[in-house]
Protein backbone atom coordinates (compact mmCIF):
# COMPACT_ATOMS: atom_id res chain seq x y z
CA UNK A 1 0.00 0.00 0.00
CA UNK A 2 2.99 1.99 0.65
CA UNK A 3 4.54 1.71 -2.51
CA UNK A 4 1.23 2.74 -4.26
CA UNK A 5 0.65 5.70 -2.43
CA UNK A 6 4.51 6.30 -3.09
CA UNK A 7 4.01 6.08 -7.04
CA UNK A 8 0.95 8.37 -6.55
CA UNK A 9 2.45 11.00 -5.46
CA UNK A 10 5.29 10.67 -7.92
CA UNK A 11 3.49 10.66 -10.60
CA UNK A 12 1.23 13.74 -9.18
CA UNK A 13 4.33 15.48 -8.34
CA UNK A 14 5.98 14.80 -12.36
CA UNK A 15 2.27 15.96 -13.61
CA UNK A 16 2.80 19.53 -11.68
CA UNK A 17 6.45 20.05 -12.89
CA UNK A 18 5.62 19.58 -16.21
CA UNK A 19 2.49 21.59 -16.23
CA UNK A 20 4.55 24.82 -13.96
CA UNK A 21 7.38 23.96 -16.71
CA UNK A 22 5.22 25.50 -19.36
CA UNK A 23 6.06 28.91 -20.55
CA UNK A 24 3.11 31.13 -22.74
CA UNK A 25 4.76 32.59 -25.66
CA UNK A 26 1.33 34.07 -27.37
CA UNK A 27 3.00 36.42 -29.17
CA UNK A 28 5.52 34.87 -32.40
CA UNK A 29 8.04 37.36 -34.22
CA UNK A 30 9.22 36.71 -37.82
CA UNK A 31 11.35 38.86 -40.12
CA UNK A 32 12.05 39.91 -43.43
CA UNK A 33 12.83 42.56 -45.59
CA UNK A 34 12.07 44.16 -49.23
CA UNK A 35 14.53 46.00 -51.48
CA UNK A 36 12.53 49.11 -52.47
CA UNK A 37 15.72 50.16 -55.08
CA UNK A 38 19.73 49.92 -54.80
CA UNK A 39 20.01 52.10 -51.86
CA UNK A 40 16.44 51.81 -49.99
CA UNK A 41 14.66 48.84 -48.08
CA UNK A 42 12.44 48.06 -45.67
CA UNK A 43 12.53 45.53 -43.12
CA UNK A 44 8.97 43.78 -41.48
CA UNK A 45 9.17 42.49 -37.56
CA UNK A 46 5.66 40.80 -37.81
CA UNK A 47 3.72 39.87 -34.40
CA UNK A 48 1.24 36.94 -34.47
CA UNK A 49 -1.05 37.12 -31.63
CA UNK A 50 -2.92 34.33 -30.08
CA UNK A 51 -6.59 34.93 -29.54
CA UNK A 52 -7.29 36.88 -26.45
CA UNK A 53 -4.08 37.98 -26.07
CA UNK A 54 -2.82 41.82 -27.34
CA UNK A 55 0.42 43.28 -28.18
CA UNK A 56 0.52 47.03 -27.25
CA UNK A 57 1.51 49.98 -29.50
CA UNK A 58 4.82 51.86 -29.74
CA UNK A 59 3.17 54.80 -28.72
CA UNK A 60 1.80 54.32 -24.56
CA UNK A 61 1.94 57.04 -22.04
CA UNK A 62 3.79 56.95 -19.11
CA UNK A 63 2.14 54.78 -16.07
CA UNK A 64 0.37 52.10 -18.60
CA UNK A 65 1.98 48.82 -19.59
CA UNK A 66 5.08 48.25 -20.71
CA UNK A 67 5.14 49.50 -24.86
CA UNK A 68 6.98 48.07 -27.71
CA UNK A 69 10.23 49.33 -28.53
CA UNK A 70 12.65 48.43 -31.43
CA UNK A 71 16.85 49.00 -30.85
CA UNK A 72 18.70 49.06 -34.05
CA UNK A 73 21.95 48.42 -33.77
CA UNK A 74 24.52 50.71 -35.32
CA UNK A 75 25.87 49.37 -38.59
CA UNK A 76 28.19 50.46 -41.40
CA UNK A 77 26.12 48.49 -43.91
CA UNK A 78 22.83 50.78 -43.49
CA UNK A 79 21.28 53.90 -41.84
CA UNK A 80 17.54 53.74 -40.30
CA UNK A 81 15.20 56.30 -42.38
CA UNK A 82 12.61 57.78 -39.90
CA UNK A 83 10.82 56.19 -37.66
CA UNK A 84 9.24 52.33 -36.69
CA UNK A 85 5.78 52.67 -38.58
CA UNK A 86 3.19 50.35 -37.05
CA UNK A 87 -0.22 49.76 -38.05
CA UNK A 88 -3.17 51.53 -36.57
CA UNK A 89 -3.86 49.89 -32.93
CA UNK A 90 -7.12 49.56 -31.16
CA UNK A 91 -7.60 52.02 -28.36
CA UNK A 92 -9.74 51.45 -25.11
CA UNK A 93 -9.75 51.72 -21.35
CA UNK A 94 -8.03 48.97 -19.86
CA UNK A 95 -9.38 49.21 -16.10
CA UNK A 96 -5.95 47.08 -14.99
CA UNK A 97 -3.98 50.57 -15.82
CA UNK A 98 -6.66 52.72 -15.48
CA UNK A 99 -6.25 54.58 -18.91
CA UNK A 100 -6.75 54.12 -22.45
CA UNK A 101 -3.84 52.28 -23.77
CA UNK A 102 -3.39 51.27 -27.71
CA UNK A 103 -2.85 48.00 -28.60
CA UNK A 104 -3.63 45.17 -31.08
CA UNK A 105 -4.94 41.88 -31.59
CA UNK A 106 -3.84 38.68 -34.13
CA UNK A 107 -1.07 40.16 -35.98
CA UNK A 108 1.03 43.59 -36.32
CA UNK A 109 3.46 44.45 -38.89
CA UNK A 110 6.23 47.11 -37.47
CA UNK A 111 7.65 48.40 -41.11
CA UNK A 112 11.49 50.25 -40.54
CA UNK A 113 13.12 52.08 -44.16
CA UNK A 114 16.58 51.83 -44.37
CA UNK A 115 18.66 53.06 -46.29
CA UNK A 116 21.69 50.88 -47.74
CA UNK A 117 24.97 52.31 -47.97
CA UNK A 118 25.96 48.86 -49.86
CA UNK A 119 24.10 46.24 -51.97
CA UNK A 120 23.61 44.45 -48.77
CA UNK A 121 22.99 44.39 -45.31
CA UNK A 122 22.30 42.65 -42.14
CA UNK A 123 19.76 44.55 -39.21
CA UNK A 124 20.11 43.60 -36.24
CA UNK A 125 19.16 44.66 -32.81
CA UNK A 126 16.50 43.75 -30.15
CA UNK A 127 13.16 44.47 -29.43
CA UNK A 128 10.71 44.61 -26.22
CA UNK A 129 7.06 43.72 -25.98
CA UNK A 130 4.35 43.29 -23.36
CA UNK A 131 1.31 40.78 -23.82
CA UNK A 132 -1.63 40.68 -21.49
CA UNK A 133 -5.12 38.99 -21.52
CA UNK A 134 -8.58 39.65 -19.69
CA UNK A 135 -6.70 37.88 -16.95
CA UNK A 136 -2.84 38.08 -16.53
CA UNK A 137 -0.14 40.17 -18.35
CA UNK A 138 2.95 38.67 -19.10
CA UNK A 139 6.35 40.12 -17.66
CA UNK A 140 8.35 42.16 -20.75
CA UNK A 141 10.35 39.85 -22.72
CA UNK A 142 13.41 41.25 -24.73
CA UNK A 143 13.94 39.22 -27.85
CA UNK A 144 17.05 39.72 -30.43
CA UNK A 145 16.56 39.79 -34.27
CA UNK A 146 18.66 39.63 -37.60
CA UNK A 147 17.47 40.53 -40.43
CA UNK A 148 19.15 39.93 -44.13
CA UNK A 149 18.41 42.77 -47.11
CA UNK A 150 19.90 41.61 -50.13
Amino acid sequence: MKKLLLAIALLLTGTVLKTSAQILTPVRWSYGAKKINTHEAVVFMKASIDDGWHLYSQFVKDGGPVKTTFMFDTSKAYTLVGTTQEPTPITRNEKAFNMDVSFFEHEAIFQQKIKLKAGQAVVKGKLEYMTCNDKQCLPPDDIEFSIPVK
